[in-house]
């Protein structure tokens, strides 16, 4: 006997074509507590793609909802660099996520051996470990797929992996290490900035999403930015 095959209505493909557009959060995603970042020196809201899209600058909500991280300590803001009432050092040090920032003193962020320069006072998320996350809230002004260049040094490589609204929009993405053993100061292996670029393909809907980036092997990086550019 024949199977008969209904045609499916256009009312009903139109609706799932805009589903797809606005996302396919789960609805505990759709619960999600945490806010877009905001201080005294940055108002932006959500951070607008197509654009950079600072690491720093992960959502507001705290551990576990937010990022989780493996220890309740800012290493980097407060501890490296000591609490002084100045915006760089101070910079979320009550948070665990381990933030820090370039400096151009003693050739720390400026030496020959980074492959691109970073400006100086660039803030960055590092002393990152396999299991972490956090999350970024952006703004997409049109639904389609983006090329991701990323800012960053690695002292030994690893990989991350990056979701949208609570789902995976990329396999584990490979860092290449930045390490030169041409360079005779051991703590700056920790320093050498590269940026890879067309570091992989995400496919957004338009409007507001959460991106989480996962370390998932490797850690030891420092990440800086993500760029997002529409897909030529």
């Amino acid at each position: 006997m024949k199977k008969r095959f209904l045609p499916i209505p256009t009312s009903c493909f139109f609706l799932a074509v805009i589903s797809y557009l606005a996302g396919c959060a789960s609805p505990e995603w759709k619960a999600y507590q945490g806010k877009p970042y905001q201080d005294s020196v940055y108002h932006g809201g959500p951070q607008k793609i197509p654009g950079r899209v600072q690491c720093a600058y992960y959502d507001l909500g705290g551990e576990g909802v937010a990022y989780h991280d493996t220890d309740a300590v800012n290493n980097g803001s407060g501890r490296l660099n000591p609490a002084n009432g100045t915006y760089l050092n101070e910079f979320r040090m009550n948070e665990g996520v381990d933030t820090s920032y370039t400096k151009y003193h003693d050739q720390i962020d400026n030496s020959p051996y980074d492959r691109v320069q970073p400006p100086e006072g660039q803030l960055y998320i590092g002393w990152t470990v396999p299991g972490e996350w956090f999350n970024l809230t952006v703004m997409v002004e049109h639904a389609g797929v983006y090329t991701v260049d990323l800012l960053y040094t690695s002292n030994r490589g690893g990989t991350i992996s990056l979701d949208c609204n609570g789902r995976p929009c990329t396999a584990p993405i490979n860092i290449i290490s930045t390490r030169d053993d041409r360079d005779p100061i051991a703590w700056r292996q920790w320093h050498h900035w590269n940026v890879m670029t067309n570091l992989t393909e995400v496919t957004l809907p338009k409007g507001k999403s959460v991106l989480t980036l996962h370390i998932v092997t490797g850690g030891n990086m420092n990440l800086a930015w993500l760029e997002f550019r529409p897909k030529p």
